[in-house]
């Protein structure tokens, strides 16, 4: 038997009901007595040189003495490696022999128990749902979490199982007390990618409150868009934002881009349409503190990339930055109020604009035609002469979230994705223009992907009729 086999889990795929009493299991290995605790330390440290103690992160290599007598009186054993055999020398490194001969230990048989609690949530899926013999089927490991709850998106053939699931992973997860499986497609049913589910453990609470990018955000996951996964593409997109710039976040969820990029100062104008996401947003705005510099809208995202456009440009507003901490001596010695050390004064122009919808993002395009040709207030020539070359102001960032096929390059995709955009917007453009960038995100499903496609807005397309 290999090691990997004496220490898998007992196998039962015709549990229906998880009995954690199963899973007991007794290895036979053998230990090392060190018969005075004050050579503990160095017994073990010379062993895990010599390779003769168990290596294994969950299972530790000094423990209590087989014997209550001995054990009574603090005697501890370091376990061997399951090939070091007590009864056969032959299998003993020369440091064991070494230490043996020196009388600091003696080779005696144990019995390693293991129970439940040692093995993972993969191992025990593994032990009780069946699979092919040839060990092809991905088995449901996976998920998501939010706060306190883990979200499954069981295939099929596996839901006969999910109550067995759903309890095994809030047995291995301790910050998990709610466990749920989507029951459809995010978006079949509902504009605002929300989905209905069922609660296969703990209480139907869906209230949470996660944590990313230093940032705080409560919400009720029933009721919005939030996927943890994402968290790495956000902090990607952030970090592409400038202190001091401006973005309009045109489908902005509960904040996710809109927050983290205030705490860094940058302007946000932040969208949602749907009203549950916004009131969200209200809040994480409060509980941020980014008051200064997020604003957010429960409006139609088409509607809001030319409206808020031209309320940025028509608008003023600057955020004074005043010392943290000021000593007592200076509070005294100060005439009037503390001065502020910098000021950020929010431009007339967005940086950027995101537009996180996979499913229809690139759908919204067409609103960027003429999306400076005729803003009330402002003639189009005003606004030509706010870019390049007339100052260093380029023209705004678009980076629009989408989803594609897969393959190993990625290059058809990026053609095709330029070629979705081209179509909405009248105007060319190819992965190899300038400022293009077809980002790979994620797979989201065997044949999916999910894509972030970056461009810069083209003269002819922002200034059309103008």
């Amino acid at each position: 038997m290999s090691t990997d086999d004496m220490f898998a889990p007992p196998l039962n795929r015709a549990m229906k009901v998880l009995d954690r009493s199963f899973f007991r299991k007794t290895i036979p290995t053998s230990a090392a007595r060190v018969f005075n605790s004050k050579d503990i330390s160095r017994c073990r440290s010379e062993l895990e040189k010599a390779k003769d103690s168990i290596k294994m992160s969950r299972i530790p290599s000094v423990r209590e003495d087989p014997d209550p007598e001995r054990a009574r009186t603090g005697t501890r054993c370091i376990v061997l490696r399951p090939e070091v055999l007590h009864n056969d020398r032959t299998t003993w490194s020369p440091k064991l022999q070494s230490l043996e001969q020196e009388g600091l230990v003696g080779v005696i048989p144990y019995n390693l128990q293991l129970d439940y609690d040692f093995w993972t949530y993969a191992e025990i899926l593994h032990a009780i749902i069946p699979q092919q013999e040839d060990g092809s089927d991905e088995l449901p490991t996976g998920f998501s979490q939010a706060g306190h709850v883990a979200h499954l998106n069981l295939r099929d053939k596996y839901v006969p199982y999910k109550d067995l699931i759903a309890t095994v992973l809030a047995d291995k997860n301790p910050n998990v007390r709610t466990v749920i499986n989507k029951i459809d497609n995010v978006g079949a049913e509902n504009e605002f990618r929300t989905f209905q589910y069922e609660v296969l453990h703990g209480p139907n609470d869906l209230n949470v409150m996660v944590h990313e990018q230093d940032c705080a955000f409560s919400f009720d996951f029933a009721k919005v868009y939030w996927n943890s996964r994402l968290h790495t593409e956000h902090e990607r997109l952030c970090s592409i934002f400038n202190p001091g710039e401006a973005v309009c976040d045109v489908m902005a969820g509960v904040g996710p881009f809109a927050i983290p990029a205030g705490k860094k100062r940058v302007f946000v104008f932040a969208n949602d349409l749907n009203p549950d996401s916004y009131a969200s947003l209200e809040q994480a705005v409060k509980k941020n503190k980014v008051g200064d510099f997020v604003v957010p809208f429960n409006t139609n995202g088409r509607e809001f990339i030319r409206a808020g456009t031209a309320d940025l440009l028509n608008s003023e507003h600057s955020v004074p930055i005043y010392p943290k901490k000021v000593s007592r001596s200076a509070a005294k010695g100060a005439a009037g109020p503390p001065k502020p050390v910098a000021t950020y004064v929010r431009p007339k122009l967005f940086s950027h604009y995101v537009m996180n919808l996979p499913a229809s993002a690139l759908t919204f395009l067409p609103s960027f035609v003429g999306l400076y040709a005729d803003v009330p207030g402002m003639p189009a020539e005003s606004i030509r002469k706010l870019f390049a070359p007339h100052t260093e102001i380029p023209l705004p960032m678009v980076h629009a979230y989408c989803f594609s096929t897969k393959s190993d390059d990625n290059v058809e995709q990026a053609h095709e994705i330029c070629a979705e955009i081209s179509r909405h917007i009248g105007y060319t453009i190819t992965p190899e223009t300038p400022d293009t960038e077809i980002f790979d995100v994620r797979d989201v499903a065997p044949k999916k992907r999910m894509f972030c496609a970056s461009f810069r807005l083209p003269e002819e397309v922002v200034f059309r009729g103008a």
